[in-house]
């Protein structure tokens, strides 16, 4: 029984570690691509901010496939 406490404890550690870190990889992600298309295409700033979004869009999903798994 205590080791699965500390294994659910551990895991949900884990998860909100993966939380953490998601959002601005995310973002990160989502600027560098909108970032080199508009150099690519010549749009600034356009493409950046719309993938930008996607990037913050695809953060939430991820954060509400995660809540719905775990409660």
């Amino acid at each position: 029984m205590v080791d699965d406490k500390k294994r659910t404890d551990f895991r949900q550690a884990m998860e909100a570690s993966a939380l953490a870190w998601m959002f601005p990889i995310a973002l990160g992600l989502g600027f560098l691509w909108g970032w080199g298309m508009d150099k690519l295409f010549g749009t600034w700033p356009w493409l950046t901010i719309i993938f930008t979004i996607f990037g913050a869009a695809a953060a939430f999903i991820q954060l509400f496939r995660v809540s719905a798994r775990s409660g």
